[in-house]
């Protein structure tokens, strides 16, 4: 069975509330096989290059996310994303990393007003034409929109998984890129104003859609080319799963593989290469996609604590960011 030429059907767009949204599938078509062959298949078919695995510190990871969570909300334009951007661009610097800033002004349906924003970008071999990206969103919602109590869905929250954990992991793997043998220059992208929502008519993804336009931009005029992208998000949750998301799959099947065959290869069982996610997931990967660059998303989906105020450190675990954080390690030395 081509499972590719199967997952090809029709999408009709739901919005779920901020930061993700969600494709219902119509009409909805069985899925009998996952996206990859069994393991025991998938061993025949590739005898990979073996990998040196640094000693990526899963636990120091979530102490990065502590103190991330310690600084408060990082609302788009607020003072305390301010204070995680000094924190982020003195951690990454430290590490050996080239720190630039792309500045933009948010807006939205709703409101008149515009809102400071900025993506970070921690490069490593800046002089690198061909580059390969890991990113994540670092902003927090501005309200707890799925709490089950009204009376808490005006409030503020940490996202500790949702916001946080992509950039704990980056804090933590950058201790390990200046040295990683790896043929590609390599980009840490954080994208603000992905869950910058005020109200329901209000757009989502402002960093990487403008991360996507000026690369367009860019692009063809011999600057930087993007072979791939891994987009992470929340992947800290106590009970961590990562099944194969489906917009992913459909933009940038071979990338999937890749992944997922290294955490086959690696016994990492957060992920799930046999099963969908259940909806596809839009999110910051896909204006990546468009303008390009293949990307796909590590997504836990199901994470229980999803935009309400119990998303804090006291609900994540390091395991999710340790087994993500060693397939990554392994990816990048054999990216070409």
């Amino acid at each position: 069975m081509n499972t590719r030429n199967a997952l090809m059907v029709g999408m009709g767009i739901l919005l779920m509330g901020g930061g993700l949204a969600v494709a219902l599938l119509r009409p909805v078509m069985p899925l009998k096989a996952g996206p990859m062959a069994p393991a025991d298949e998938f061993a025949q078919d590739r005898a990979p290059p073996k990998a040196n695995i640094p000693p990526f510190d899963a636990n120091r990871a979530l102490k990065y996310l502590e103190e991330i969570c310690a600084i408060g909300t990082r609302v788009s334009g607020s003072k305390g994303m301010e204070a995680q951007q000094k924190l982020l661009e003195k951690h990454f610097i430290a590490q050996g990393a080239k720190v630039t800033w792309q500045n933009f002004e948010g807006r939205q349906k709703s409101s008149r007003a515009t809102t400071p924003m900025a993506n970070l970008i921690a490069s490593w071999h800046p002089d690198r034409a061909v580059r390969v990206i890991i990113c994540a969103h670092y902003d927090t919602r501005p309200r707890a929109d799925q709490e089950t109590d009204r009376r808490k869905r005006q409030e503020p929250f940490l996202s500790a998984n949702d916001g946080g954990s992509g950039a704990a992991l980056m804090m933590e793997m950058a201790r390990h890129l200046k040295e990683l043998p790896c043929e590609l220059g390599i980009d840490l992208v954080l994208f603000d104003g992905e869950e910058w929502v005020l109200e329901s008519e209000d757009e989502y993804f402002h960093g990487s859609k403008h991360f996507a336009s000026e690369y367009k931009k860019k692009k063809g005029a011999g600057k930087v080319r993007y072979r791939s992208a891994v987009l992470l998000d929340m992947i800290a949750g106590k009970t961590p799963a990562f099944p194969v998301e489906q917009n992913s799959w459909w933009q940038a099947a071979p990338l999937v593989e890749d992944i997922y065959g290294i955490a086959i290869e690696l016994g990492a069982t957060c992920f799930q290469p046999q099963k969908f996610s259940t909806t596809p997931v839009l999110d910051d990967h896909v204006p990546l996609g468009q303008a390009g660059i293949p990307a796909i998303d590590i997504i836990d989906f199901d994470y229980p604590h999803w935009h309400k105020v119990s998303d804090t450190p006291e609900n994540c675990g390091p395991e999710g960011m340790n087994q993500v954080a060693r397939v990554l390690l392994v990816w990048l030395q054999r990216a070409r």
